[in-house]
Parts: structure tokens; C-alpha cells; sequence
């Protein structure tokens, strides 16, 4: 079944059982995914719709941290149980052992005979992991991990 279908089908359970946060959450998800189908002129796979699942994640972690600045515990745990909900529907993300070596296997595939890559490549190097990895591990690590391994 495909991620949106199953999304869908999440959301009529929601309905059923009443649970309203849940529903707002996952209505909150198809919007922006239909958004996003409309304004491509598109219709988003699995891997897109990850894509979408990744960008809510990370304004909700946004957003946590900056209501927690400013003492609003009752939108902190709004985002939170938002957050929740969301995560559901990441595929399984990869360990920092992982994305390193899937890194270092790329870095090394990217500097060819010479080998040798410099911080200067970071968007090369980025561009390629982001293809490779996309979905299945937080972004954030993976930059760290691309920044270590090219002042190597």
C-alpha cells in the first residue's frame, strides 16, 4: 500500500474514533502534500511524501524549541503530540554508524582516483548523499557527518 494511501486510511480511522488531534495532524499532512501535488502539477511517490513528512517534522522541532524560548509549555505540547503523529510515517531511519560509512563510501566514490575532496565540495558531496539517503536519515546528522569526513 502506498504511504499516501495509508495516510488516508489513518485519517478515516481518525474520524471514527473522534480523535480530533490526531485528524488535524494527519489532515494538516494531506494538505500539504496536495499542496505540493498542485503547485509541481505532480503526483508525489513514497519518496516525495517522506520528503513532505520530513519538512513538517522539522518545522514542528522549530517550533518546539522556540515556544519552549518563550515559556508556552500548552503549544509545546501541542507540537509535540503533532510531532508524534508525524514520525509514524518515516520509514526507519539509518544509525550515525550507518550515515557515516554511506558518507564515506560517496566521499570516496566522488573524489575518484585522487581521492581527495576538500571542504569546498561540500555541496557536491551533499547533493549526492541527499539522493542516496533521502527519507531514511535526519538530515542534520548527515551534514555533520559530510563535514567530518571532507576536513579529513
Amino acid at each position: 500500500m502506498a504511504l499516501k494511501d495509508q495516510i488516508n486510511d489513518d485519517m478515516k480511522n481518525a474520524m471514527r474514533a473522534k480523535d480530533a488531534a490526531r485528524l488535524g495532524t494527519i489532515r494538516l499532512l494531506m494538505a500539504a502534500i496536495k499542496q505540493r501535488e498542485v503547485d509541481e502539477r505532480i503526483v508525489l511517490d513514497d519518496a516525495a511524501v517522506v520528503g513532505v513528512v520530513d519538512k513538517l517534522i522539522k518545522q514542528r522541532k522549530d517550533s518546539i524549541t522556540a515556544f519552549e524560548a518563550a515559556g508556552r509549555t500548552d503549544l509545546v505540547d501541542k507540537e509535540t503530540a503533532e510531532l508524534v503523529v508525524l514520525q509514524a510515517y518515516l520509514p526507519a531511519r539509518l544509525s550515525v554508524e550507518e550515515i557515516t560509512a554511506a558518507v564515506a563510501k560517496i566521499v570516496t566514490d566522488l573524489g575518484g582516483e585522487s581521492g581527495k575532496l576538500g571542504p569546498g565540495d561540500m555541496g557536491k558531496v551533499m547533493g549526492a548523499v541527499k539522493a542516496q539517503l533521502a527519507g531514511k536519515a535526519d538530515m542534520g546528522v548527515v551534514s555533520a557527518a559530510v563535514k567530518t569526513a571532507l576536513s579529513k
